[in-house]
């Protein structure tokens, strides 16, 4: 697993941006695997500032979201599709028919994680992974104690994170419980995988990851079973750590 250490936010959401549009020209269809949350805000948005430029093109690049809530509707603001539309898809030329976001309403949710880990593989696995990291270590909403062969599945939420994610909602009340997400297994299939750190929040994350134990109680640990993983780290998220 490859780190780089930045000195802050923007140079981070540049890097990120830079090693994505790297990809993207590299690959003439290529998979990209998405990522909600505050961390990768300014990576979009130095990615439409790039395809505005006319330095990238999304006609040909195909998305899939790492998770959705479970219960919120596509055009809830507090949903990822929604989200992914205010902070990306709207201001490219992305087909929406080649945009992914599991359905956290659909009747049947294990149906909808099996079409969902199947659209993935159909695709032929995805290119270049993005990834955040939870204060608790989770990727995509792999809570700790998830198994590293876990393929796209339902998840109930840890208290942290619920808590952690509260002050996007009027109320903790309203934060939903559960959640659809990739599979540890299904990140680590990705021929890529780039994670983004940032903020004084995520030093006992970032303390847990670089100690370098592998243990499904830091699902992020994950990654250094991974040939080809790169985390990129602002001084706010490095904190002490030598």
């Amino acid at each position: 697993m490859k780190i780089v250490k930045v000195k802050d936010y923007e140079e981070m959401s540049r890097k990120a941006a830079e090693i994505v549009a790297e990809r993207m020209n590299a690959i003439e269809k290529p998979n990209i695997g998405l990522a909600t949350g505050s961390t990768p805000e300014g990576m979009y948005q130095i990615l439409i500032e790039k395809y505005n430029k006319g330095e990238i093109d999304f006609a040909n690049t195909t998305t899939f979201n790492l998770d959705e809530y479970v219960g919120i509707t596509d055009d809830d603001p507090n949903s990822y599709h929604y989200f992914m539309d205010e902070h990306l898809f709207k201001h490219v030329n992305i087909p929406k028919e080649n945009t992914h976001v599991p359905s956290g309403m659909a009747d049947d949710l294990d149906k909808e994680c099996r079409e969902y880990e199947e659209a993935i593989q159909a695709a032929g696995n995805i290119d270049l992974q993005l990834l955040g990291i939870g204060n608790n270590g989770h990727i995509g909403f792999n809570e700790p104690g998830t198994s590293f062969n876990e393929r796209t599945h339902i998840i109930g939420l840890k208290d942290e994170t619920i808590q952690a994610n509260a002050r996007f909602f009027d109320s903790i009340d309203e934060v939903p419980t559960k959640a659809i997400t990739m599979g540890i297994g299904t990140i680590l299939d990705s021929k890529e995988v780039l994670m983004i750190i940032s903020g004084e929040n995520k030093r006992d994350a970032v303390t847990n990851l670089l100690k370098g134990t592998i243990s499904e109680d830091i699902p992020a640990s994950a990654l250094y079973n991974h040939p080809n993983a790169t985390v990129i780290i602002d001084e706010a998220a490095w904190g002490d750590n030598e």
